[in-house]
């Protein structure tokens, strides 16, 4: 076995062969003639393909290029299409128009073009027995104004008629029709997100309207997600009353609890037609719901749930099929699959393998550690999936610590996957440890948890990064996961490159190199300038707008970047909305008026979020050139990587 300094070791795990293989999965459907899902394809320009496997076996693309089956509702999209009676529904990402398309045929446009371009999107969509499609509608408005975007939910009939069913809410999610014809839907108004308190409500074929769970009309606010329909026409759901997303059922009376893991069963609407449990043909229920940083799959029978065995630890799209459920699922050493889990026979069958290009010897196991922060909102700890540097053929030199890369998830109401991810092996096969951090904010540990970031954006995240170096550097951390404090780094995207930004400026000394990848440097240009959904998420995280504007300024980055003297890499899309490319621009200004060592790179073409092969290897090269130039190791001559441009001026 080779000793070479730690970050320069030889992989099979280049930045090639992590996009060579990338497709997003995304939504699941069972129909009579098959199973289909979408796939976004970082080889196809990121764009959303619709699969279908029919029940011999055979696979086949639905939509050819340049189709794009991907909604801009609410930006981050979800629910962008549906099947039924052999046709397929969909929103095509160019113009946001609603078509319908029979396998074979050439899709037909069902709603008329807009007078604004892309100014009506349509989300969320399932069909009617009466062929009409049921879905959400987000309009906009030539003023580009988010204040004015208006969404409701709409009926689009065979013909294109739309029908106006919902309207008035700030927010509309998970329309749903019953067995009875009562209409189901989420709502939550301005500042509120869907994950602080969004409402259930059921109207009833004569009219009468009911909330059933959720809003601020109790002594706490609740968050509801995922209603769904069961066959006996009760209405199930998740709801954090208990204090994680526990199962609920509703019979027209009161909530009836249906399990309470102990955990979150759910995670934040970020995106639609997500869906955690599935109802089989026999009622019984199969449900997902995490423990110890991974999920669990259980079907819940008279004596309780019983969990079921697989190789995965990662769980989403739940979808009923016969005496099994369809899902995409992942583990520690497998890419997310979509994959069928038979509930009496535990057999399982993917029927859409991941490539597998690289021997598992390669592959780092996370291991789940709890380590202590600073006291926050009730709570005084955090979490994190800790991944040791792993290579078959390289190790470090005797009496050296590896270098420590923190991984800063976005949302910040998201979490960690301990699904394999050749992003993450990119840098474990090299010698980095990864520390993935569930930083207090984050889903899966319960509302107290999640709420613990409420006014603390900026504080209780920056402990906690601050906190998982302190920790694993110590002699309380397990002794093959301790790491070099000297050589530690921080990278995040969205509301990750908040925290990078935020824990290089306001922690200084804390980390040796960070990576911002489309991070938000100015909290009040984001607050003044972003997209109708989040156009208030900051109301809660750090203050009222604009009331609150000095709290704004005291935690924005840019603001205080005469305490910035860390070499700093920025990534960003010159096409995102969420978080504009002047974000991006403003702190590199910054940087070289100051004269610290940084490196910039502007992607043509993308939004929020790399989805093109060729931007998603030049930001992670990039990335790893910028890490060896600051920390001093040589890159792999083996790889070719042109070095990234680091300048002071």
């Amino acid at each position: 076995m080779q000793t070479l300094p730690f970050g320069s070791w030889p992989t099979p795990i280049t930045s090639e062969q992590v996009v060579a293989t990338a497709a997003r999965l995304g939504e699941v459907a069972v129909a009579p003639d098959g199973v289909w899902w979408a796939e976004a394809r970082a080889t196809e320009g990121g764009r959303t393909v619709l699969v279908h496997r029919s029940p011999d076996g055979t696979t086949t693309d639905l939509l050819p290029a340049p189709w794009n089956a991907r909604t801009r509702v609410h930006e981050y999209g979800g629910g962008s299409w549906a099947v039924a009676d052999g046709q397929v529904f969909f929103t095509d990402f160019g113009d946001q128009r609603l078509y319908r398309v029979v396998p074979g045929g050439e899709p037909e446009a069902l709603t008329a073009e807009p007078e604004l371009p892309a100014g009506v999107r349509f989300a969320d969509l399932s069909v009617t027995p009466d062929g009409a499609v049921l879905c959400v509608r987000e309009t906009h408005t030539a003023s580009g104004d988010a204040a004015e975007v208006v969404h409701e939910v709409v009926a689009v009939a065979p013909d294109g008629e739309q029908t106006v069913l919902v309207t008035g809410p700030d927010f509309v999610s998970d329309p749903r029709r019953g067995p009875d014809g009562s209409l189901c839907w989420l709502q939550w108004q301005h500042p509120d997100m869907p994950w602080d308190a969004a409402e259930l409500v059921v109207r009833s074929p004569d009219g009468v309207e009911t909330v059933v769970a959720g809003g601020r009309s109790g002594t706490r606010p609740e968050s509801v997600v995922q209603p769904s329909w069961a066959a006996d026409g009760s209405l199930l759901f998740y709801a954090d009353r208990t204090d994680t997303w526990s199962l609920f059922r509703w019979r027209g009376t009161g909530p009836e609890l249906v399990l309470d893991p102990g955990s979150d069963m759910a995670g934040p609407q970020w995106v639609f037609g997500a869906s955690r449990y599935a109802e089989l043909p026999d009622g019984r229920l199969v449900v997902a719901y995490g423990r110890d940083g991974a999920d669990r799959l259980a079907v819940l029978e008279p004596g309780g749930p019983r969990e079921l065995e697989t190789r995965y630890a990662s769980f989403a799209q739940l979808r009923a099929d016969g005496t099994g459920v369809v899902c995409v699922a992942g583990g520690p050493t497998t890419k997310a699959v979509v994959a069928r889990v038979d509930v009496d026979s535990g057999e399982v069958t993917e029927l859409r393998p991941a490539p597998q290009d690289v021997d598992a010897a390669w592959f780092s196991r996370p291991r789940h550690v709890t380590f202590p922060s600073t006291t926050i909102g009730g709570t005084s700890q955090a979490h994190a999936l800790v991944y040791p540097p792993t290579n078959p053929e390289v190790a470090g030199p005797d009496g050296e610590l590896p270098p420590l890369v923190v991984v800063v998830h976005g949302g910040p109401t998201a979490a960690a996957s301990p699904v394999l991810t050749l992003g993450v092996q990119y840098w474990t096969s090299r010698g980095f440890a990864v520390a993935d951090v569930d930083y207090r904010g984050s889903t899966g540990y319960g509302r107290v948890y999640r709420d613990a970031l409420q006014g603390s954006w900026g504080i209780a995240d920056l402990d906690d990064v601050a906190a998982v170096v302190a920790y694993l550097s110590s002699a309380d951390a397990p002794a093959q996961l301790r790491v070099d404090p000297a050589r530690a780094v921080i990278r995040g995207g969205s509301a990750g490159g908040y925290t990078t930004l935020a824990a290089l400026t306001f922690r200084p000394g804390v980390f040796a190199a960070g990576a911002s990848h489309y991070g938000v440097a100015d909290l009040a240009a984001l607050a003044a300038d972003t997209h109708s959904f989040e156009s208030r998420y900051l109301d809660g995280l750090i203050a009222p707008w604009p009331s609150g504007e000095a709290v704004y300024t005291a935690r924005s980055p840019i603001h205080h970047v005469d305490a910035l003297d860390t070499p700093l890499a920025v990534f960003q899309g010159d096409e995102d909305r969420i978080v504009p490319p002047e974000q991006a621009e403003v702190m590199v200004a910054a940087l070289r008026a100051k004269g610290v060592p940084h490196a910039y790179l502007l992607f043509p073409g993308e939004q929020h979020g790399f989805r093109k092969a060729e931007n998603i290897r030049a930001s992670l090269d990039g990335e790893l050139s910028f890490y060896a130039q600051v920390l001093g190791f040589e890159l792999p001559e083996s790889e070719g990587i042109t070095p990234i441009v680091v300048v002071t001026r």
